[in-house]
């Protein structure tokens, strides 16, 4: 049994990463989050000491080593992304392996630095991809490699998850912070893009905006055309109609990517890659990080070339600035 500590405990993708840590038969043996509303601990680790200062924190995580004598064996990292970087660096300073959400970090110099820190301490870093976990993305990813070498896939992505005005306000709408909307809901498909079709030729932003990112990606075996919003009304009328409020699809030479299932578990299954060496390491989203990196600083070019069709949909003001 592996002792684990976790730190963003009240975050929204903290109980998959408790069930993991339960369904994989280990033990949560202290969590943080300055926020308190965690009472989800008690479904899964009841006796986990909990803080909500860092220093009490760290504090009781020297205690467990020094004190008890108990080898911390893991931390996991749920928290905002900006602070990703500093919290694999606590982890492998305490001399245990990060195992951390998606984006691992904002820039790719960020993961330079990791390295060293990585080789000082002997320690690993890990990053939850769960979409190459997924069975379809897998059956994808085999499909392509036993294809045509040659071929060039035209592919279409579009992910609509809407969001209300609380996101402004969070951290999620401080592109300091989150790293913008490319980043903070698309970076796991451009890793899963990359991890499918090989190395990036082609990066072009057409628009790029505080609700709304979309452009065109060229890899060494695909065309894609992206888009990406929390916007509500962009969303297609039969989803509205539905009353949905998120749309995600992928398709490719014009098939729709069934993959809408077997979402719930793949924590899990990324935990038992990694707790069997089997994990993706600090290199793994490197070009993924770069993507969105590169997304982030570039200049909107518009409607020009080949764009996904939501481009052309209005842009909206910011809800504060009306």
């Amino acid at each position: 049994m592996k002792n684990f500590a976790l730190i963003g405990a009240s975050g929204y993708i903290a109980p998959r990463h408790m069930k993991a840590i339960k369904e994989t038969n280990n033990n949560l043996v202290a969590a943080l989050d300055k926020f308190d509303s965690v009472g989800i601990i008690d479904s899964y680790f009841p006796n986990a000491d909990f803080f909500t200062e860092f220093e009490r924190f760290d504090r009781h995580i020297s205690k467990i080593k020094f004190e008890k004598n108990a080898k911390l064996d893991y931390v996991s990292i749920c928290t905002p992304n900006y602070l990703h970087d500093a919290h694999i660096r606590f982890a492998l300073r305490q001399g245990a392996d990060a195992i951390c959400e998606k984006p691992l970090v904002l820039n790719p110099w960020n993961m330079d630095a990791l390295d060293d820190i990585q080789k000082e301490t002997g320690n690993k870093i890990y990053n939850i991809l769960q979409l190459r976990v997924h069975p379809a993305i897998i059956a994808l990813k085999e499909k392509i490699a036993n294809g045509p070498k040659d071929k060039i896939y035209d592919i279409d992505l579009t992910y609509l998850t809407s969001r209300g005005h609380w996101y402004y306000t969070s951290w999620k709408g401080d592109e300091a912070k989150s790293g913008g909307i490319a980043t903070n809901i698309g970076v796991h498909f451009f890793d899963m893009l990359s991890w499918i079709f090989g190395d990036v030729t082609q990066n072009k932003v057409h628009v790029n905006t505080h609700d709304r990112s979309a452009g065109y990606l060229e890899f060494e075996r695909a065309r894609v055309r992206w888009f990406l919003s929390i916007n509500y009304d962009v969303l297609p009328d039969i989803i509205k109609a539905k009353g949905q409020r998120t749309f995600r699809s992928i398709t490719i030479e014009g098939t729709e990517l069934e993959f809408s299932e077997g979402f719930t578990d793949l924590h899990t299954v990324s935990y038992q890659e990694i707790l069997k060496g089997n994990g993706y390491g600090l290199e793994a989203p490197r070009q993924a990080i770069e993507i969105v990196h590169n997304v982030r600083h570039a200049t909107p070019i518009g409607a020009v070339g080949d764009y996904h069709p939501f481009v052309l949909k209005p842009l909206a003001k910011h809800p504060f600035n009306k």
